[in-house]
């Protein structure tokens, strides 16, 4: 089959289509034929071992040391299945389906978990939509309906709004009844009303902080805002959510956890099939959906990847993988 394989940390240049071996299964697994697979900021910093500040060790021990321990990226699919184990339950050859795993999918076949986090394709998406969904959803789903729910009338403050995460956050928010406030250029304000956002705010010359406008809940997909600016635009047990970790957030985290107020709340994104299936049902109901930017052809991995590292994209980026062999 066709891959992509990259077997050095580095530029988009270290990716290379080549012909490998196409995976076994064994009688848990099933091998699903990928039709499309997006190249999300997750995929970046696999490829660039580009792991800040205190995740640098750990992402380096589960990625690699010093060089890729997965020779094929990409996490996120969408594609048919063609053959299942014994033992999977559930899902049958010829079935649609969409999800998310570790690596791997930047290729024709991909073998998969049936237990993971992996669903069937909701109805009315092409497999690139399909595919641009798992990355960003769970993560705003796992956040959203875990570790900070949100309230019907609350307010919510989406940094990054229109981001890879961030269109999904403010969806999500909307659809559970927050009053939600887009952080984000001027020129994408549209595509953020149109996914429910109420209102936006263009950070290259406002600062959300200084509106007077006080909110139960700080969503911050970029890692740029520090907690100590966002105590400013926080109602008294407002909370702070951020997607990434360092050490001032943790130790932060804690202490507010212990001595109540504004809070500051951190976490690991996860998914599941009952999640992807919770998502789906959404999408199919017209309450969530997915914005895919541009597609790109397998070969062309080097490419899309550029266009995801030179930042401000207006949807998902995804590769779509031809029938090769």
């Amino acid at each position: 089959m066709q891959a992509v394989v990259h077997r050095a940390y580095g530029a988009p240049g270290v990716l290379q289509v080549e012909r490998i071996h196409e995976p076994s299964i064994g009688a848990t697994q099933m091998l699903v034929r990928v039709h499309a697979s997006p190249v999300t900021q997750g995929d970046r910093r696999m490829r660039s071992a580009d792991f800040p500040g205190i995740s640098w060790l750990p992402g380096r021990l589960m990625s690699g040391l010093l060089r890729p321990r997965h020779a094929v990226p990409g996490t996120a699919f969408a594609g048919r299945v063609v053959a299942v184990g014994a033992n999977v339950e559930g899902f049958e050859v010829g079935q649609d389906v969409f999800g998310l795993g570790m690596h791997g999918a930047h290729a024709e076949f991909l073998a998969v978990e049936s237990d993971s986090a992996v669903a069937p394709m909701p109805e009315g998406l092409t497999y690139a939509q399909a595919a641009a969904v798992p990355y960003g959803a769970l993560t705003a789903w796992t956040f959203l309906k875990g570790l900070a729910p949100v309230d019907k009338g609350q307010r919510v403050l989406v940094v990054g709004g229109t981001g890879g995460v961030g269109r999904w956050v403010v969806q999500m928010a909307r659809q559970m009844g927050a009053v939600v406030t887009a952080v984000c250029r001027a020129e994408r304000a549209s595509l953020a009303r149109e996914l429910g956002a109420h209102h936006t705010v263009d950070y290259t010359t406002t600062d959300f902080a200084s509106q007077g406008v006080l909110y139960d809940m700080v969503f911050d997909t970029t890692g740029v805002i520090a907690f100590e600016h966002a105590q400013q635009a926080l109602r008294p047990k407002g909370r702070f959510v951020s997607l990434h970790i360092n050490a001032r957030l943790i130790s932060q985290a804690l202490w507010t956890s212990f001595w109540g107020g504004q809070r500051v709340i951190i976490g690991v994104s996860g998914g599941d099939r009952e999640s992807l299936e919770g998502i789906g049902a959404l999408i199919e109901r017209g309450a969530l959906r997915p914005v895919v930017e541009q597609t790109y052809r397998l070969e062309e991995i080097a490419q899309a990847h550029e266009r995801v590292e030179a930042g401000q994209t207006l949807g998902s980026v995804v590769v779509t993988v031809p029938v090769l062999s």
